[in-house]
Protein backbone atom coordinates (compact mmCIF):
# COMPACT_ATOMS: atom_id res chain seq x y z
CA UNK A 1 0.00 0.00 0.00
CA UNK A 2 1.42 3.39 -0.97
CA UNK A 3 0.00 5.85 1.50
CA UNK A 4 1.38 8.84 -0.36
CA UNK A 5 0.27 7.64 -3.76
CA UNK A 6 -3.00 9.61 -3.75
CA UNK A 7 -1.40 13.05 -3.60
CA UNK A 8 -2.82 15.69 -5.91
CA UNK A 9 -0.58 17.26 -8.61
CA UNK A 10 -0.40 20.47 -6.55
CA UNK A 11 0.71 18.58 -3.45
CA UNK A 12 3.25 16.63 -5.48
CA UNK A 13 4.67 19.83 -6.96
CA UNK A 14 4.89 21.45 -3.54
CA UNK A 15 6.63 18.38 -2.13
CA UNK A 16 9.16 18.37 -4.99
CA UNK A 17 9.82 22.08 -4.46
CA UNK A 18 10.35 21.50 -0.73
CA UNK A 19 12.86 18.74 -1.48
CA UNK A 20 14.79 20.93 -3.92
CA UNK A 21 14.87 23.83 -1.47
CA UNK A 22 15.89 21.49 1.34
CA UNK A 23 18.81 20.12 -0.65
CA UNK A 24 19.90 23.64 -1.62
CA UNK A 25 19.71 24.92 1.96
CA UNK A 26 21.62 21.90 3.30
CA UNK A 27 24.34 22.34 0.66
CA UNK A 28 24.67 26.06 1.47
CA UNK A 29 24.90 25.38 5.20
CA UNK A 30 27.54 22.67 4.70
CA UNK A 31 29.61 25.01 2.53
CA UNK A 32 29.34 27.81 5.09
CA UNK A 33 30.29 25.45 7.93
CA UNK A 34 33.50 24.47 6.12
CA UNK A 35 34.46 28.13 5.63
CA UNK A 36 33.78 29.76 8.99
CA UNK A 37 35.48 29.29 12.32
CA UNK A 38 38.50 30.47 14.30
CA UNK A 39 40.66 29.42 11.34
CA UNK A 40 39.06 30.90 8.22
CA UNK A 41 39.56 28.97 4.98
CA UNK A 42 38.73 30.14 1.46
CA UNK A 43 36.22 28.24 -0.70
CA UNK A 44 38.95 27.40 -3.20
CA UNK A 45 41.16 25.84 -0.55
CA UNK A 46 38.28 23.78 0.85
CA UNK A 47 37.40 22.49 -2.63
CA UNK A 48 41.05 21.70 -3.32
CA UNK A 49 41.51 19.75 -0.08
CA UNK A 50 38.29 17.76 -0.54
CA UNK A 51 39.03 16.99 -4.18
CA UNK A 52 42.55 15.81 -3.31
CA UNK A 53 41.19 13.65 -0.48
CA UNK A 54 38.70 11.97 -2.82
CA UNK A 55 41.49 10.78 -5.12
CA UNK A 56 43.88 10.00 -2.28
CA UNK A 57 46.41 12.71 -3.05
CA UNK A 58 47.90 15.60 -1.08
CA UNK A 59 46.35 19.01 -1.69
CA UNK A 60 49.70 20.82 -1.81
CA UNK A 61 48.45 23.39 0.70
CA UNK A 62 49.77 24.01 4.19
CA UNK A 63 49.38 20.96 6.48
CA UNK A 64 47.22 22.92 8.92
CA UNK A 65 44.67 23.59 6.15
CA UNK A 66 44.35 19.87 5.41
CA UNK A 67 44.08 19.11 9.13
CA UNK A 68 41.34 21.67 9.76
CA UNK A 69 39.25 20.59 6.76
CA UNK A 70 39.69 16.80 6.94
CA UNK A 71 40.25 16.08 10.62
CA UNK A 72 38.20 18.76 12.36
CA UNK A 73 35.42 20.20 10.23
CA UNK A 74 34.57 17.36 7.84
CA UNK A 75 33.93 14.76 10.60
CA UNK A 76 31.79 17.07 12.71
CA UNK A 77 29.81 18.33 9.70
CA UNK A 78 29.17 14.74 8.62
CA UNK A 79 28.26 13.84 12.20
CA UNK A 80 25.84 16.77 12.44
CA UNK A 81 24.17 15.69 9.19
CA UNK A 82 23.88 12.08 10.35
CA UNK A 83 22.64 12.92 13.85
CA UNK A 84 20.14 15.53 12.67
CA UNK A 85 18.75 13.21 9.99
CA UNK A 86 18.59 10.24 12.39
CA UNK A 87 16.82 12.13 15.19
CA UNK A 88 14.35 13.74 12.78
CA UNK A 89 13.55 10.45 11.03
CA UNK A 90 13.17 8.62 14.34
CA UNK A 91 10.91 11.35 15.69
CA UNK A 92 8.72 11.22 12.59
CA UNK A 93 8.48 7.42 12.84
CA UNK A 94 7.66 7.42 16.56
CA UNK A 95 5.05 10.15 16.17
CA UNK A 96 3.38 8.18 13.39
CA UNK A 97 3.66 4.90 15.27
CA UNK A 98 2.15 6.21 18.52
CA UNK A 99 -0.20 8.63 16.74
CA UNK A 100 0.98 11.39 19.06
CA UNK A 101 2.63 14.62 17.82
CA UNK A 102 4.31 15.15 21.21
CA UNK A 103 6.37 11.97 21.01
CA UNK A 104 10.14 12.40 20.62
CA UNK A 105 12.91 9.87 19.83
CA UNK A 106 13.67 9.26 23.52
CA UNK A 107 10.10 8.14 24.31
CA UNK A 108 11.30 4.58 25.06
CA UNK A 109 14.13 5.67 27.36
CA UNK A 110 16.93 5.62 24.78
CA UNK A 111 18.53 8.89 25.89
CA UNK A 112 18.37 8.05 29.59
CA UNK A 113 19.82 4.58 29.01
CA UNK A 114 22.60 5.99 26.85
CA UNK A 115 23.37 8.57 29.52
CA UNK A 116 23.77 5.83 32.13
CA UNK A 117 26.09 3.86 29.86
CA UNK A 118 28.20 6.93 29.11
CA UNK A 119 28.31 7.91 32.78
CA UNK A 120 29.56 4.47 33.80
CA UNK A 121 32.26 4.64 31.13
CA UNK A 122 33.29 8.14 32.21
CA UNK A 123 33.50 7.09 35.86
CA UNK A 124 35.67 4.19 34.75
CA UNK A 125 37.97 6.63 32.87
CA UNK A 126 37.53 4.65 29.65
CA UNK A 127 38.63 6.05 26.26
CA UNK A 128 36.25 8.00 24.02
CA UNK A 129 35.49 5.02 21.77
CA UNK A 130 34.52 2.92 24.79
CA UNK A 131 32.26 5.71 26.04
CA UNK A 132 30.36 5.65 22.76
CA UNK A 133 30.02 1.88 22.85
CA UNK A 134 28.79 2.04 26.45
CA UNK A 135 26.28 4.77 25.58
CA UNK A 136 24.96 2.77 22.63
CA UNK A 137 24.68 -0.36 24.77
CA UNK A 138 22.91 1.59 27.53
CA UNK A 139 20.33 2.94 25.08
CA UNK A 140 19.60 -0.50 23.67
CA UNK A 141 19.41 -1.95 27.19
CA UNK A 142 16.81 0.63 28.22
CA UNK A 143 14.63 -0.06 25.17
CA UNK A 144 14.99 -3.82 25.66
CA UNK A 145 13.80 -3.41 29.26
CA UNK A 146 10.85 -1.30 28.11
CA UNK A 147 9.80 -3.82 25.47
CA UNK A 148 10.19 -6.77 27.85
CA UNK A 149 8.14 -5.11 30.60
CA UNK A 150 5.45 -3.94 28.19
CA UNK A 151 5.15 -7.44 26.73
CA UNK A 152 4.90 -8.96 30.21
CA UNK A 153 2.27 -6.46 31.34
CA UNK A 154 0.13 -6.82 28.23
CA UNK A 155 -3.11 -4.85 28.30
CA UNK A 156 -5.74 -3.92 25.75
CA UNK A 157 -3.82 -0.97 24.34
CA UNK A 158 -0.30 -2.29 23.87
CA UNK A 159 1.01 0.98 22.45
CA UNK A 160 -0.19 2.89 25.52
CA UNK A 161 1.43 0.27 27.75
CA UNK A 162 4.66 0.63 25.80
CA UNK A 163 4.67 4.43 26.15
CA UNK A 164 3.91 4.36 29.87
CA UNK A 165 6.58 1.73 30.43
CA UNK A 166 9.03 3.88 28.50
CA UNK A 167 8.27 6.85 30.73
CA UNK A 168 8.79 4.77 33.88
CA UNK A 169 12.02 3.13 32.69
CA UNK A 170 13.32 6.47 31.42
CA UNK A 171 12.66 7.97 34.85
CA UNK A 172 14.50 5.06 36.48
CA UNK A 173 17.55 5.50 34.25
CA UNK A 174 17.36 9.26 34.83
CA UNK A 175 17.63 8.60 38.55
CA UNK A 176 20.63 6.40 37.77
CA UNK A 177 22.28 9.31 35.98
CA UNK A 178 21.64 11.57 38.98
CA UNK A 179 23.18 8.96 41.28
CA UNK A 180 26.28 8.61 39.11
CA UNK A 181 26.66 12.40 38.96
CA UNK A 182 26.55 12.49 42.75
CA UNK A 183 29.27 9.82 42.90
CA UNK A 184 31.47 11.45 40.24
CA UNK A 185 34.63 13.33 41.10
CA UNK A 186 33.57 17.01 41.01
CA UNK A 187 37.00 18.10 39.78
CA UNK A 188 37.30 15.87 36.71
CA UNK A 189 34.52 13.36 36.09
CA UNK A 190 31.49 15.56 36.82
CA UNK A 191 32.34 18.30 34.26
CA UNK A 192 32.98 15.68 31.56
CA UNK A 193 29.66 13.96 32.31
CA UNK A 194 27.76 17.26 32.38
CA UNK A 195 29.15 18.38 29.02
CA UNK A 196 28.44 14.96 27.47
CA UNK A 197 24.82 15.21 28.60
CA UNK A 198 24.50 18.58 26.84
CA UNK A 199 25.80 17.11 23.58
CA UNK A 200 28.82 18.02 21.46
CA UNK A 201 30.36 17.35 18.06
CA UNK A 202 33.73 18.82 19.02
CA UNK A 203 35.45 15.52 19.77
CA UNK A 204 34.04 13.49 16.85
CA UNK A 205 36.77 11.69 14.89
CA UNK A 206 36.52 9.86 11.56
CA UNK A 207 36.84 6.55 13.44
CA UNK A 208 34.00 7.44 15.82
CA UNK A 209 31.83 8.56 12.93
CA UNK A 210 32.44 5.40 10.93
CA UNK A 211 31.33 3.21 13.85
CA UNK A 212 28.19 5.22 14.55
CA UNK A 213 27.15 5.49 10.91
CA UNK A 214 26.49 1.75 10.62
CA UNK A 215 23.46 1.61 12.99
CA UNK A 216 22.28 5.07 11.95
CA UNK A 217 22.27 4.19 8.25
CA UNK A 218 20.70 0.80 9.01
CA UNK A 219 17.88 2.41 10.99
CA UNK A 220 17.20 5.11 8.40
CA UNK A 221 17.36 2.60 5.54
CA UNK A 222 14.81 0.37 7.27
CA UNK A 223 12.44 3.30 7.79
CA UNK A 224 12.93 4.31 4.16
CA UNK A 225 12.04 0.83 2.92
CA UNK A 226 8.94 0.80 5.14
CA UNK A 227 7.87 4.39 4.39
CA UNK A 228 4.90 3.38 2.21
CA UNK A 229 3.55 0.98 4.84
CA UNK A 230 3.96 2.96 8.05
CA UNK A 231 0.76 4.93 7.48
CA UNK A 232 -1.12 1.64 7.79
CA UNK A 233 -0.33 1.75 11.53
CA UNK A 234 -2.97 4.46 11.90
CA UNK A 235 -5.61 1.86 10.96
CA UNK A 236 -7.12 -0.79 13.21
CA UNK A 237 -5.47 -4.24 13.23
CA UNK A 238 -8.40 -5.69 11.28
CA UNK A 239 -8.17 -3.00 8.60
CA UNK A 240 -4.39 -3.44 8.35
CA UNK A 241 -4.84 -7.22 8.01
CA UNK A 242 -7.38 -6.71 5.23
CA UNK A 243 -4.67 -4.81 3.32
CA UNK A 244 -2.22 -7.67 3.79
CA UNK A 245 0.02 -5.79 6.23
CA UNK A 246 1.14 -7.56 9.46
CA UNK A 247 0.65 -4.58 11.77
CA UNK A 248 2.36 -6.11 14.83
CA UNK A 249 5.51 -7.06 12.94
CA UNK A 250 5.56 -3.64 11.26
CA UNK A 251 5.33 -1.87 14.63
CA UNK A 252 8.30 -3.78 16.03
CA UNK A 253 10.31 -3.18 12.86
CA UNK A 254 9.70 0.58 13.19
CA UNK A 255 10.64 0.52 16.88
CA UNK A 256 13.88 -1.37 16.21
CA UNK A 257 14.88 0.88 13.29
CA UNK A 258 14.12 4.14 15.11
CA UNK A 259 15.83 2.92 18.27
CA UNK A 260 19.00 1.96 16.41
CA UNK A 261 19.26 5.38 14.78
CA UNK A 262 18.50 7.23 18.02
CA UNK A 263 20.86 5.20 20.21
CA UNK A 264 23.71 5.63 17.74
CA UNK A 265 23.06 9.39 17.55
CA UNK A 266 23.11 9.78 21.33
CA UNK A 267 26.22 7.63 21.60
CA UNK A 268 28.04 9.77 19.03
CA UNK A 269 27.03 13.29 20.08
CA UNK A 270 25.36 13.06 23.49
CA UNK A 271 21.85 14.13 24.37
CA UNK A 272 20.44 16.63 21.86
CA UNK A 273 16.76 17.37 22.27
CA UNK A 274 14.01 19.07 20.26
CA UNK A 275 15.24 18.03 16.80
CA UNK A 276 13.17 14.85 16.74
CA UNK A 277 10.14 16.69 18.12
CA UNK A 278 10.09 19.90 16.06
CA UNK A 279 11.35 18.79 12.64
CA UNK A 280 8.58 16.23 11.91
CA UNK A 281 5.98 18.93 12.67
CA UNK A 282 7.58 21.26 10.14
CA UNK A 283 7.78 18.45 7.58
CA UNK A 284 4.09 17.60 8.00
CA UNK A 285 3.07 21.24 7.59
CA UNK A 286 5.08 21.46 4.37
CA UNK A 287 4.44 18.04 2.83
CA UNK A 288 1.20 16.76 4.34
CA UNK A 289 0.56 13.85 6.66
CA UNK A 290 1.70 10.94 4.44
CA UNK A 291 4.81 9.39 5.98
CA UNK A 292 6.31 8.70 2.55
CA UNK A 293 6.62 12.46 2.11
CA UNK A 294 7.31 13.37 5.74
CA UNK A 295 10.34 11.07 6.01
CA UNK A 296 12.54 12.49 3.22
CA UNK A 297 11.68 16.05 4.17
CA UNK A 298 12.43 15.29 7.83
CA UNK A 299 15.81 13.84 6.85
CA UNK A 300 16.77 16.99 4.94
CA UNK A 301 15.37 19.43 7.48
CA UNK A 302 16.89 17.63 10.45
CA UNK A 303 20.31 17.49 8.80
CA UNK A 304 20.16 21.19 7.82
CA UNK A 305 19.00 22.29 11.26
CA UNK A 306 21.74 20.32 13.00
CA UNK A 307 24.47 21.70 10.73
CA UNK A 308 23.19 25.23 11.34
CA UNK A 309 23.08 24.64 15.11
CA UNK A 310 26.59 23.18 15.21
CA UNK A 311 28.01 26.00 13.09
CA UNK A 312 26.41 28.60 15.36
CA UNK A 313 27.77 26.79 18.41
CA UNK A 314 31.28 27.06 16.96
CA UNK A 315 31.33 30.66 15.81
CA UNK A 316 28.55 32.71 17.45
CA UNK A 317 29.85 32.71 21.01
CA UNK A 318 33.14 33.39 22.76
CA UNK A 319 33.45 29.73 23.70
CA UNK A 320 31.90 26.70 22.02
CA UNK A 321 28.30 26.21 23.08
CA UNK A 322 26.88 22.68 23.51
CA UNK A 323 24.30 22.06 20.76
CA UNK A 324 21.82 20.63 23.25
CA UNK A 325 21.55 24.07 24.84
CA UNK A 326 21.04 25.91 21.56
CA UNK A 327 18.47 23.42 20.24
CA UNK A 328 16.36 24.09 23.34
CA UNK A 329 16.51 27.87 22.81
CA UNK A 330 15.74 27.51 19.09
CA UNK A 331 13.29 24.61 19.40
CA UNK A 332 10.97 26.21 21.94
CA UNK A 333 9.90 29.29 19.92
CA UNK A 334 9.99 27.28 16.69
CA UNK A 335 7.64 24.67 18.13
CA UNK A 336 5.28 27.39 19.38
CA UNK A 337 5.28 28.99 15.91
CA UNK A 338 4.60 25.65 14.22
CA UNK A 339 1.82 24.91 16.71
CA UNK A 340 0.22 28.30 16.06
CA UNK A 341 0.41 27.72 12.30
CA UNK A 342 -1.14 24.26 12.64
CA UNK A 343 -3.98 25.65 14.78
CA UNK A 344 -4.71 28.34 12.19
CA UNK A 345 -4.82 25.75 9.40
CA UNK A 346 -7.16 23.42 11.29
CA UNK A 347 -10.87 23.87 10.55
Amino acid sequence: MRAGGGASPAEGARFALCLILGIAVLAALVAASFLVGPYAISPGDVARVLAAALVGKASGLAPNVDAVVLELRAPRIAAAIAVGASLAASGAAYQRLFRNPLVSPDILGVSAGSAVGAALALLGTLPASAIQVAAFAGGLAAVTMVVALASALGGRDRMLTLVLTGVVVGSLFGAGVALLKALADPASQLPALTFWLMGSFAAVTPHDLAGALVPMVAGIAALWLLRWRIDVLTLSPAEAASLGVPAAALRWAVIVAATLATAASVALAGTIGWVGLVVPHAARLLAGAAFARVLPLSLLTGAALMVAIDTACRVAFGAEMPPGVLTAFVGTPLFIALLALAVRRSP
